[in-house]
This record gives C-alpha cells, sequence and structure tokens, in this order.
C-alpha cells in the first residue's frame, strides 16, 4: 500500500496521475498549507523538507517528483509509463523531468516563494518580476528542443507527460501566453482529457 502527500495546486499532480495510470492500490492524504500542516511535527517526521509530494512506501518514504515518477514507472511495469528496457530512452526521460524540477519550476517557484533565495524586498521583487519571462524560456525550450509529440516522447505516454501537464497548468497565474507554446498548450488540452488525470483532478478538487 502506498500513500501519496499531496497539496492541490502543487507538483505533487504529476505523481497523483501517475499512481492513477498504473492502477497502483495507494491513499492520498491531503497536507493543508493554510493551515501550515507542512510544518507541523507529525508531517516533518514524514517529510524533513516540509513540502509535497511525499510518497510512503513499504520501503520507505521518497521525495522529489522525479523520484517518485521513476519508482511508481518502475514499480507497475505492466502500465509502461516509462522505457525501463533501454537505458538511453529512459535517460531521455529524466533528462526532461530534471529539467522541470531543477529549471521550469524553480523559475516560477521564483513568483510566490522568493524569500527562499533572498531577504531584501528588492531583490525578491525582481525575481517575481523576471517570472514571466524565466518561465516563458523553460517553456521556449521545450516546445522547439525536447517536445517530440503526440506525447513528450513521441508516440508512446511516459512519466514526462503528467509532469509537463501539471507545470504547464501554471503558464496562466505566471503571465505566460500558452498561445506561444503550440505543442505544450495542444499537449496540455489532450492530457486533460485523459480519464487517470480527470480521476486526479477531482479527487483533488474534491478534498481540497
Amino acid at each position: 500500500m502506498l500513500t501519496l502527500y499531496y497539496t492541490p495546486g502543487t507538483c505533487a499532480l504529476a505523481s497523483h496521475i501517475c499512481l492513477e495510470e498504473a492502477g497502483a492500490e495507494y491513499e492520498a492524504r491531503r497536507v493543508d498549507f493554510a493551515k501550515q500542516e507542512q510544518r507541523q511535527p507529525a508531517y516533518l517526521a514524514i517529510n524533513p523538507k516540509g513540502r509535497v509530494p511525499a510518497l510512503v512506501t513499504p520501503s520507505g518514504v521518497l521525495t522529489e517528483t522525479p523520484a517518485l515518477l521513476v519508482y511508481i514507472a518502475q514499480s507497475f511495469p505492466q502500465a509502461r509509463l516509462a522505457p525501463l528496457a533501454d537505458p538511453f530512452a529512459l535517460a531521455r526521460v529524466q533528462e526532461l523531468n530534471s529539467f522541470l524540477c531543477s529549471t521550469l519550476h524553480v523559475a516560477h517557484a521564483h513568483r510566490m516563494r522568493g524569500h527562499r533565495w533572498a531577504d531584501d524586498p528588492d531583490a525578491i521583487a525582481e525575481m517575481k518580476r523576471k517570472v514571466p519571462e524565466t518561465v516563458a524560456a523553460g517553456f521556449d525550450y521545450i516546445e522547439r528542443h525536447a517536445f517530440v509529440g503526440p506525447y513528450v516522447m513521441g508516440e508512446t505516454y511516459t512519466i514526462a507527460d503528467p509532469y509537463l501537464f501539471t507545470l504547464a497548468r501554471w503558464m496562466e497565474g505566471d503571465e505566460v501566453d500558452p498561445a506561444r507554446f503550440p505543442k505544450v498548450a495542444a499537449h496540455r488540452e489532450m492530457m486533460g482529457e485523459r480519464p487517470a488525470v480527470r480521476r486526479a483532478l477531482a479527487m483533488q478538487l474534491a478534498n481540497g
């Protein structure tokens, strides 16, 4: 039995979608940021980082979205969520997921969480001002260099798809026009029609 700790509107959605795609037996537990539950001892005992997602597995707790996604893919190989038998193809998936995690998500975070990197109010304001530019640059790279289509890696759905979908849902909030990136925008629309995506979103909405 797996337990996913999530908060609606966060990158935890990617792992939630993959659990649904895999047909996994799991429990989803919401962490209420408004109540600061992520900073309470009960949750910090699960994830000392005080962030989501966290996935409790029979072997221990995993954090960081790329780790959760590849764990789900390897734990449920029958779901074919990653090219597990091809080292290069799997590395390409992880290359994209690493970019989403370390570059695009961080650029997005500068809009609300500049305090993680600076104390000077002017510096925080400047980071926030740059968000539309830096986030757009990340999507521009994906659109022109990383996206194969119709799924991120080509004809086959992988764990890169729910992760890109999750971050693409934040574009408007980051003042980025999706029309600038037609491949990514079409992918976001297509992903929104998948039953597993709809189930995960409905579950988070019902508990959010």
